[in-house]
């Protein structure tokens, strides 16, 4: 076991990093709204809006689809302002050089995100760049939770580094589950962006009767991915909940993620089902886009909390080495 070194932490950065974080997960709701109501293009110019700085354009203009897309603008700015100002306090208050690059990274990723935005109104919507723009901000969002975790005064203030029971534990379970979310998330970006959605108009079943359907366009291809990377994701979830809650069941933390997990996969499930059965109505579709976020960013916590509290399982050897060098260190 090893002990961490107590570090106090500046409590206003910790607070701008949460509310850093919360703003990233807002931005992702109110981006599915945009994509929802296919407002993407009903501002056409960029980085101006219909010719106005947009930090000027008349709220007497924020009329129908209008509203979605600029409201989505002017809300992107204003998290880029904040991993702005959160990067540059990171390089004053924080001693970590990791914590700083975590700063830069996210303040790069979000500049990104902003010129993938204007690409994709400037070339009306291509589903390349679209989809890049919404897989990039899940790595801004994971970015931001990262950030927020670390610079809290709780992240190592007396915590035990424990080893796992397991060879294949939470650490390596939340790793392949966190890049499993991230790759499904990604599908279902390619899924939006090609308007794909309801190639598959029916479920559980397709139209066909049968659960794998008729594979006649692209788009009924890339749906049945996004379905069969669901179970996928669902299995890894599944795996790494049991995991915690038989060997890791006293560590609350985890126990708690990991619940709150579950609760919402069932609630992805229930909303996947009713977009389609819906036609892809604007509410269902917006809180399933949302609830993807919402499960990346909830298993990039417990991957980064296993991975700061729990060692990788030691073999017979290592451990026999091990107590030999505490021997010899206390003799």
């Amino acid at each position: 076991m090893m002990k961490y070194a107590s570090t106090q932490r500046n409590p206003w950065l910790h607070r701008l990093a949460i509310v850093t974080a919360v703003s990233c997960f807002l931005l992702q709701f109110i981006g599915g709204l945009v994509t929802s109501h296919q407002a993407g293009l009903s501002v056409p110019d960029w980085p101006n809006s219909y010719g106005w700085n947009m930090f000027t354009f008349p709220m007497k203009n924020w009329m129908g689809n209008i509203f979605y897309e600029h409201t989505h603008r002017l809300f992107a700015s204003y998290v880029g302002f904040l991993i702005l100002v959160q990067a540059g306090l990171l390089q004053w208050k924080d001693q970590r050089p990791w914590v700083k690059r975590l700063g830069w990274l996210a303040l790069g990723g979000v500049i990104l995100q902003g010129i993938l935005g204007g690409l994709t109104v400037l070339y009306y919507l291509p589903p390349a760049i679209s989809s890049a723009h919404a897989g990039l901000a899940e790595i801004v969002l994971c970015l931001t939770i990262a950030i927020a975790m670390v610079t809290s005064n709780r992240w190592d203030v007396g915590r035990v580094k424990r080893p796992e029971r397991t060879r294949v534990g939470v650490r390596t379970l939340s790793l392949v589950t966190v890049l499993t979310i991230f790759t499904q998330l990604l599908i279902g970006a390619v899924m939006r962006h090609t308007f794909s959605g309801l190639a598959i108009p029916t479920f559980p079943f397709a139209p066909n009767g049968n659960v794998i359907p008729d594979f006649t366009s692209f788009g009924v291809a890339i749906n049945f991915t996004h379905r069969v990377g669901a179970c996928c994701v669902a299995l890894m979830m599944f795996l790494t909940a049991r995991t915690i809650f038989r060997y890791h069941s006293r560590d609350k933390v985890l126990s708690i993620a990991a619940t709150f997990s579950m609760f919402l996969l069932g609630l992805q499930i229930m909303l996947g089902a009713i977009t389609i059965w819906t036609a892809k109505a604007v509410t269902p579709t917006t809180f399933h886009v949302t609830c993807g976020a919402a499960i990346l960013g909830t298993m990039t916590f417990i991957m980064i909390i296993a991975r700061h509290r729990l060692s990788p399982v030691q073999t017979q050897t290592e451990s026999s080495s091990n107590q030999r060098n505490v021997a010899v260190s206390n003799a």
